[in-house]
């Protein structure tokens, strides 16, 4: 009997918007504390203007380790480290509060 193939998880996408003062690590931080929870970075823009280093990253936490108040734990301790200002929220909510 051949075995059941299991069902792919629905993509479940979160957006980490990051704002601060540009210092070197601060992408590497973030996809380190990505990895350790295993969140999959799907997507990543980001500019630096006038020393200002502005980031959006869409992850999918299908197979997350953590749930979404954890990972904010995770990355408010980071922002604080760091003197960042980091936000983490569902892809819905973001969706929700830029829609022109």
């Amino acid at each position: 009997m051949a075995k059941k193939a299991k069902a792919a998880k629905q993509p479940q996408i979160c957006i980490v918007t990051v704002t601060g003062k540009d210092k070197v690590g601060i992408i590497a931080r973030l996809s380190v504390a990505m990895a350790e929870s295993n969140i999959n970075i799907i997507d990543v823009n980001q500019k630096i203007m006038e020393n200002y280093f502005v980031m959006t990253m869409a992850c999918d936490m299908a197979d997350a380790t953590l749930e979404i108040k954890g990972i904010n734990e995770k990355l408010a301790r980071i922002a604080e480290e760091m003197e960042l200002r980091i936000t983490f929220q569902h892809e819905n909510i973001f969706k929700a509060m830029h829609r022109v």
